[in-house]
C-alpha cells in the first residue's frame, strides 16, 4: 500500500535488515512533505529499495516502530492477523480453567510495538505507547470484537499514563470498570480505572507461582505488595504468616482484600508504611522475603541513582532476613540489564556481610515474549537467593 515515505542514510538500513523494529531518528534522511507524528510510513535505503512499513514518531529518539518488514504487507488485515496468533499462544501457554488473566499483546514481542493489551476475565485493557497505535486505537478494538466475540465484555483505552500529553482513557467498548480475575486458580480484584497501569501486574505470574513451593511454615514479606500477588500466593502454599507492606493506603487495602477473597481469616498483615523506612526500623526476622519494587529508573540519566537505590533496598532486605531464608529480588527498570542487577545485588550482599547463593535467574512471564531480534524487551530480572548465614 502507498503511504508516506521515510529514506534512511546510506548504510542505515543493517539494523532493518536485522529485523531490529526500532528505527532512530539519526538514521533517517529524509521524509515526506508535511509529515505528521503518528502517521504510517513505507521506509526505503537510500537507493530506494523497500524495507520496512512502520508509524512515525516526530518525539523521543525512535523515529519509526516498525510494524511489517519488506516481506510483509500492512494491509487491513493486519490487526486480526496479529491478534489470533497472538491468542492462539496464550491459549498453549496457560489452562483456561485456572487462568483467565494473560497479557495477550506485549508491543515487540507480538510485532506490535508500542502497544500492549491485558486480558481480564473477558475484558480488554489497552496501553498506547506511540501516537501511531493511539490513533488506530478504534481498528484495534473493532478487531478485537470481530476475533473473539465470545471472550468480549469490555474494551477499556487506558492511555492518559503511557502518552501524557494526547492520550486518554475511555471505554471503546462495554461499560465494566473492574472484575475479578483468576491466575492458577488464585482470584484478584482488577480494577483496570483506579489501578496501576492496566489493573495488575501480570508479568510475575511464574514467579508468584515459583514463591509458592518456598513458603510452607514460613514467615513471609512481601515489600512494594501492591494488590499482593506475592503474598496472596504465599498464603496458598501453606506460609505461617504474611505481612505485606506498601506505601500506598490504597494498595494495602486491595492486597487485604485479594488476601481475604482466597483466605479468609487468614494470618496476614497488611501494613501502609514507605518500604525502606519499615525495613530500617523492623525488629523482626522473615523466612522469605519480596523485593519487588516500581522502576528506579526510567531514562539513562537516573541509572546512577537507580543502582544505588537497588543497593539499599538489598542490603536492607538482607538484614532482615534468617539465616536459611529466601530472597525474591527483582529490577523492572529497562536501563537496569541483568549484569548490572546482578553485580548490583552481589554488592549488597557483600556489604551486609552474609553468605549468600542463586537458586533461580528470574525473567518476566511466557505471555511476555522478547523478540529475538529486539532483546531490550526483556525488562523484568530476578534473583533467588539462599542466605546461608
Amino acid at each position: 500500500m502507498e503511504f508516506a515515505k521515510v529514506i534512511l542514510k546510506q548504510g542505515k538500513e543493517k539494523s532493518v535488515l536485522r529485523k531490529h523494529p526500532w528505527i532512530f531518528s539519526g538514521a533517517v534522511y529524509g521524509v515526506s512533505e508535511d509529515l505528521q507524528d503518528g502517521q504510517t510510513v513505507n521506509v526505503t535505503d537510500y537507493n530506494g529499495k523497500h524495507l520496512a512499513t512502520g508509524f512515525y514518531s516526530d518525539k523521543g529518539s525512535i523515529a519509526i516502530r516498525v510494524l511489517t518488514f519488506a516481506e510483509e504487507v500492512y494491509d487491513e488485515h493486519f490487526w486480526e492477523n496479529r491478534l489470533k496468533a497472538a491468542w492462539k499462544l496464550r491459549m498453549e501457554l496457560f489452562n483456561r480453567d485456572d487462568t483467565n488473566a494473560f497479557r495477550l499483546i506485549h508491543g515487540e514481542g507480538d510485532g506490535i510495538p508500542g502497544l500492549i493489551i491485558d486480558f481480564y476475565n473477558k475484558n480488554f485493557v489497552i496501553q498506547a505507547h506511540s501516537s501511531g497505535i493511539y490513533f488506530n486505537i478504534q481498528k484495534i478494538s473493532e478487531a478485537i470484537q470481530k476475533c473473539f466475540p465470545d471472550h468480549c465484555e469490555t474494551i477499556y483505552c487506558k492511555s492518559s499514563q503511557s502518552l501524557p500529553k494526547t492520550g486518554t482513557d475511555f471505554h471503546l467498548f462495554g461499560t465494566a470498570t473492574e472484575t475479578i480475575a483468576k491466575e492458577n486458580n488464585i482470584q484478584f480484584h482488577v480494577n483496570w480505572i483506579e489501578g496501576q497501569k492496566t489493573g495488575f501486574f501480570l508479568d510475575q505470574c511464574i514467579n508468584r507461582e515459583l514463591l509458592k513451593y518456598y513458603a510452607k511454615g514460613k514467615k513471609v514479606l512481601n515489600t512494594f505488595c501492591y494488590t499482593g500477588g506475592f503474598s496472596v500466593y504465599a498464603m496458598s502454599g501453606g506460609a505461617e504468616l504474611v505481612t505485606s507492606v506498601d506505601i500506598s493506603e490504597k494498595a494495602v487495602k486491595l492486597a487485604a482484600e485479594n488476601m481475604e477473597l482466597n483466605f479468609p481469616h487468614s494470618n496476614h498483615n497488611a501494613i501502609a508504611s514507605d518500604v525502606f523506612d519499615f525495613l530500617k526500623q523492623n525488629k523482626n526476622l522473615y523466612d522469605v522475603i519480596v523485593l519487588d519494587p516500581p522502576a528506579f529508573a526510567k531514562n539513562i540519566k537516573s541509572k546512577h541513582t537507580a543502582t544505588q537505590a537497588y543497593k539499599r533496598l538489598n542490603i536492607a532486605g538482607l538484614k532482615t532476613i534468617a539465616k536459611g531464608g529466601i530472597l525474591f529480588t527483582f529490577s523492572c527498570s529497562q536501563v537496569i540489564d541483568d549484569v548490572l542487577f546482578y553485580h548490583t545485588v552481589a554488592a549488597a550482599a557483600i556489604e551486609s556481610g552474609r553468605k549468600v547463593r542463586v537458586l533461580h535467574k528470574l525473567s518476566q512471564g511466557p505471555d511476555h515474549p522478547v523478540n529475538m531480534f529486539h532483546p531490550e524487551g526483556s525488562y523484568l530480572k530476578g534473583l533467588v537467593l539462599y542466605i546461608e548465614e
